[in-house]
């Protein structure tokens, strides 16, 4: 099953720019003929929709930079490979890298979805006979838990007062806690039982012969940031400034005081915007002077094209899904309402699964699955008698859920990585279909 996984991924799936190209002409299509939408009107909704990830674009990015930059410090690198260093067989390797990616995006998907590929990439170049492929693979498939934790979007949103009233034109009122979403004891039970799942596959999947290796030398990231070869005997009041790590210690220790201020005091959460702040605070100190820093996040900048070229394109996709023509139709309204009518209590949840985790091919947002089905699957989960918490939940898990299969969160990890789609796709595949069976169990036992 692995090796046919692997050559229909290798065969069939294109590098992600193309992927976001075909997903972008199959949403237009289907809006056209099953919305009555006009050409002109899908073209608008598209153009209207292409500037609309611009900010999320950057924090992506800034993302990636700002964690490989920190990966980069001298101080990180030996803590990471002192960590790599504890695996003594490609086994151990596979499992420490999922169990270590998935917790720590569950924790934060931001943190979790950089930190996963640094610490394989460090095993990598150290042991000797495991496959890199899978070891990237059970990296990035340890993100299938993040919408289940503490920084799922649609948990928090709902969880926030007032959000659910406005998402739904004041037709429910109310507030679910994470005590109903994210900490319910069956949504912890279905993380754990995910996490081991995936634990056990990848380790399992690692070939007894023929593994893919990399040379550990092409895996080095950042070779040399120190700014000592700007060293002079006399050297000038901006050399001065530029191996200053005064300067460094400032801005960074001003970035630590607002992160402080923020959650310490002011009650905000551990947000995609504030897990840069401590990305970019902390790289800053711990590379000692500015000049080192800034060689370290321009080597780190060419892993960020990918991001930067195919947002737009989804973005232009969740205008098509969520634009609504002369008919008075979006296509996201229309496979809501189809999965409203086909459900009772026990099957919304399921059904409300399998349509977010449809639509996450198309619009791969959990701020575009809230605006798309919060305000249909929410006021039907009502009428049905289900658990709004559980309604979310399910939202949030099939989002996450065929991450594993739609490139476009994988683009920052294959950028560190310096891999392509297709390289592990087909392991999260055989990730996707066995995660898929627990995440289906886990909701219907929920709704019983």
């Amino acid at each position: 099953m692995i090796k046919f996984c692997v050559r229909l991924v290798q065969r069939w799936l294109p590098e992600p720019f193309i992927f976001a190209i075909l997903l972008t002409f199959v949403a237009a299509v289907a809006t056209i003929f099953v919305c009555s939408q006009t050409p002109l009107e899908v073209v608008e909704h598209w153009g209207d929709g292409v500037w609309n990830l611009l900010s999320f674009a950057m924090q992506m990015a800034l993302v990636l930079v700002c964690g490989s930059a920190l990966a980069a410090a001298p101080a990180i690198k030996k803590g990471i490979d002192a960590l790599a260093r504890i695996p003594k067989s490609p086994a151990a390797a596979i499992a420490l890298v999922t169990v270590v990616s998935a917790l720590a995006c569950w924790l934060n998907w931001g943190f979790g979805l950089i930190i996963g590929v640094v610490f394989a990439k460090s095993i990598a170049r150290q042991l000797a006979g495991v496959d890199y492929r899978l070891l990237i693979a059970s990296a990035y498939s340890g993100f299938v838990v993040w919408h289940a934790g503490v920084s799922g979007s649609i948990p928090l949103t709902m969880a926030t007062e007032g959000e659910i009233g406005k998402v739904t034109g004041g037709m429910m009122d109310l507030t679910v806690p994470v005590s109903q979403s994210i900490f319910n004891i069956h949504n912890l039970v279905m993380v754990l039982l995910v996490i081991g799942a995936i634990t056990v596959a990848n380790t399992l999947m690692h070939p007894k012969k023929g593994a893919v290796t990399v040379d550990p030398e092409l895996l080095s990231d950042v070779s040399d940031v120190s700014d000592k070869s700007d060293v002079s005997d006399h050297p000038t009041p901006a050399q001065r400034l530029e191996r200053s790590p005064i300067l460094s210690w400032m801005i960074a220790l001003l970035l630590a005081a607002f992160v402080v201020l923020k959650l310490g005091f002011r009650g905000g959460s551990l947000d995609l915007g504030t897990v840069i702040m401590i990305f970019l605070s902390l790289g800053l100190m711990l590379h000692g002077t500015p000049m080192a820093y800034v060689r370290a996040f321009g080597k780190a900048t060419t892993g960020a094209a990918g991001i930067i070229l195919q947002f737009p394109l989804y973005a232009g996709i969740m205008g098509i899904i969520t634009g609504v023509g002369a008919s008075g139709v979006s296509m996201g309204n229309v496979i809501a309402d189809f999965c409203v009518g086909v459900s009772n209590p026990v099957t919304y949840p399921l059904i409300t699964f399998f349509f977010a985790a449809l639509l996450n091919m198309f619009v791969p947002s959990g701020g575009g699955h809230w605006a798309i089905q919060a305000p249909i699957m929410l006021p039907a989960a009502a009428t049905l008698g289900v658990d709004a918490g559980l309604t979310g939940t399910a939202i949030a898990w099939g989002d996450a859920w065929t991450n594993l299969i739609q490139p476009f969160w994988a683009l920052p990890a294959l950028a560190i990585a310096k891999l392509s789609a297709r390289d592990i796709m087909g392991y999260c595949l055989v990730d996707l279909l066995i995660t898929g069976i627990i995440i289906c169990s886990g909701l219907v036992v929920w709704a019983l």
